[in-house]
């Protein structure tokens, strides 16, 4: 799994970390922005509970409301754009942003996430909760829905 942290200065004042992880799964691109985007299925991907506007411009709460955000650009099958901010962002902090790409590979879909704006010093914590709460349950439950689409 790929990934990497970098630091960068919006302005004098505000600095901003950017995130990205790279993994894949054993699925269609279809399959995973389908789950990534429904209610019921984003909730049984990540194990918390999801409600989501699935269309531009739509909004969505996921890991039982500590996750907030938009849909600022979907590209059906290939890119998900998102606005997103959890509960412990400060109230005057901006929104970060997450990219999906979604690239078909061998061996099914290679997933990459691209998270910007996170506020300085979070980082490192947001990619550990990216890989523990979203990628390791998201391999068992594209693992269990590969044997089902077999």
């Amino acid at each position: 799994m790929a990934n990497r942290i970098k630091i960068y200065i919006l302005n004098a004042d505000i600095m901003k970390e950017e995130l990205k992880i790279s993994t894949v799964f054993p699925v269609s691109a279809k399959v995973i922005y389908d789950a990534w985007l429904d209610s019921k299925e984003h909730s049984r991907l990540s194990g918390g509970k999801a409600v989501i506007q699935p269309w531009q411009g739509g909004k969505f709460k996921a890991w039982d409301g500590y996750i907030s955000g938009k849909n600022i650009k979907l590209q059906p099958y290939a890119r998900i754009v998102q606005s997103w901010r959890t509960t412990e962002f400060q109230k005057d902090d901006i929104d970060s942003r997450i990219e999906i790409l979604l690239e078909k590979t061998q061996g099914g879909t290679r997933f990459t996430l691209i998270h910007k704006d996170i506020p300085e010093g979070q980082g490192k914590k947001y990619e550990k909760g990216w890989k523990d709460f979203y990628l390791k349950p998201m391999k068992d439950y594209f693992k269990k829905e590969s044997k089902t689409k077999s």
